[in-house]
């Protein structure tokens, strides 16, 4: 760890850090001043030709001052985390602080979800006409309906799936099938579902941050995974699920290329291969996942040992549903037709491309925008050792590094991912809850900060205003 750094990170006091503390203030003010101008230009847009097709530009909400049931949870889980989680997570045994945080992270999710009520918060999300529960009676007969799949996707074809099963592949819609068939159907257990997997994700991150980092980084970074704004679409939209799933994938992987022994690594290589075969099953974009998961690889020591487990994990999911009739190709070149069938082909890429960053603001939060800014510093600092050097780069790129600097390469290269993303106008409008999977790898930039306390209560306020002045549409 540098010396500059490591006095950040333990809050000192004296020219230096206030330096950084303006910096870090000044990129704050940028991104609300992002947020601020997507806002007012949507409404202009709005005014003279809706073709935004959201409610509360940028945001898919609409203005509605409420409370409810949640609201005294909400704070409770906010004033505890802001005022404990910090001392908490640097104490306490590993593994107790990898439940804690999921424990946190599902307490978070859930009373911000029931500031809405159960009904209209968690039962009712997921069984609207746009959802997956609409559709559970058409797959009696499995095979057959992956067979046909393709056949309903464009909008007005026969029986056309509704929105979000048109446009995922099957694997997200038999989820929920799957958990009818055990006895938990209906809408109030697959909004459980959905919150309770969803907040695994902070343990997957926090898992991967350990392994690739070291285990101070991720302990640091704990309070601002289980806090975050995102929880606000995490329940219960289905994309949380599917971040949960993307980051198990890539803890999966860090841990296939970090552990020293042949027989784990290939047991969590085979593992993480298999995660990302149903990762780009529940959703076309988080293929872009694999931008992520070369990242790992770089950062890794055993990737040449782990690369022929993973490739084997990678083929199971793709080679099931192709044998069993569903071509994938086929499917999302329709979902591209139908995509811009919609509201993708009204929506203008030119409004969304950067409104979609304002977005991103909203769903990571300020601590997060200032830990992005301290992850940029770090790496500026030891641009001299990150250049290339014959026979060191990246194959020693692990013992090369400080922490600090992996971990910052981590969260850009999830950066990286959003932003192809992005670029692609195939995310245009709704990426609050579209993008959550690459979101959450931002949120551990948050390691960075000093004076985490103030830092967590604009992560908590954030979200609660969110969640209180708007009814969100997810």
């Amino acid at each position: 760890m540098t010396r500059d750094l490591r006095s950040d990170l333990r809050g000192a006091t004296g020219p230096g850090p206030r330096r950084e503390l303006r910096r870090d203030l000044y990129s704050v003010v940028g991104a609300a001043l992002l947020v601020l101008t997507a806002a007012l230009v949507g409404v202009a847009i709005k005014r003279s030709k809706d073709v935004l097709h959201v409610g509360w530009p940028p945001l898919y909400a609409n203005w509605l001052p409420h409370v409810g049931p949640g609201t005294p949870a909400a704070l409770t889980v906010a004033v505890a985390v802001v005022a404990y989680g910090p001392a908490v997570a640097a104490r306490l045994p590993w593994r107790a602080l990898l439940l804690t945080s999921w424990a946190t992270a599902t307490a978070w999710t859930f009373s911000l979800a029931l500031v809405d009520g159960w009904h209209r918060g968690i039962a009712r999300r997921l069984t609207t006409r746009y959802e997956y529960l609409q559709v559970i009676d058409r797959f009696h007969d499995i095979p057959a309906t992956l067979r046909d799949f393709t056949n309903h996707i464009l909008l007005h074809s026969p029986e056309q799936w509704p929105p979000h099963v048109a446009g995922h592949p099957p694997a997200a819609t038999l989820t929920f099938v799957l958990l009818d068939r055990i006895g938990l159907g209906g809408g109030a257990w697959a909004g459980v579902w959905v919150i309770a997997v969803g907040a695994t994700t902070a343990v997957a991150v926090l898992v991967t941050a350990r392994a690739l980092a070291d285990e101070a980084l991720a302990r640091r970074a704990a309070p601002f995974l289980a806090l975050a704004p995102a929880a606000v679409w995490m329940g219960t939209s289905a994309d949380g699920y599917f971040a949960a799933v993307a980051a198990w994938f890539v803890a999966l992987l860090a841990l296939a290329v970090t552990t020293r022994t042949t027989r784990r690594s290939g047991a969590a290589a085979l593992g993480a291969g298999l995660l990302f075969g149903l990762t780009c099953y529940l959703s076309y974009g988080l293929t872009l996942f694999a931008v992520i998961g070369t990242g790992v690889l770089v950062l890794g020591r055993n990737r040449l040992r782990a690369l022929p487990f993973l490739f084997a994990g990678v083929a199971v999911v793709p080679l099931a549903f192709t044998l069993a009739g569903f071509d994938w190709w086929e499917a999302y070149h329709l979902l591209v037709e139908r995509y811009y069938q919609g509201a993708g082909g009204f929506r203008p890429y030119g409004y969304w491309v950067w409104a979609n960053l304002a977005c991103t603001v909203l769903v990571v939060g300020p601590a997060t925008v200032a830990g992005l800014r301290r992850s940029v510093a770090v790496l500026v600092r030891e641009r001299e050792r990150l250049r290339p050097r014959e026979g060191s780069w990246p194959v020693r790129i692990m013992s090369r590094h400080t922490p600090e600097v992996r971990l910052a390469l981590l969260v850009l290269v999830a950066c990286t991912a959003l932003l192809v993303a992005d670029l692609s106008g195939m995310s245009k409008a709704e990426t609050e809850r579209i993008w959550l999977p690459f979101a959450v790898w931002l949120l551990a930039a948050g390691a960075f900060l000093p004076r985490r306390r103030a830092w967590l209560a604009a992560q908590a306020a954030v979200a609660l205003l969110l969640n209180h002045l708007l009814l969100t549409g997810w």
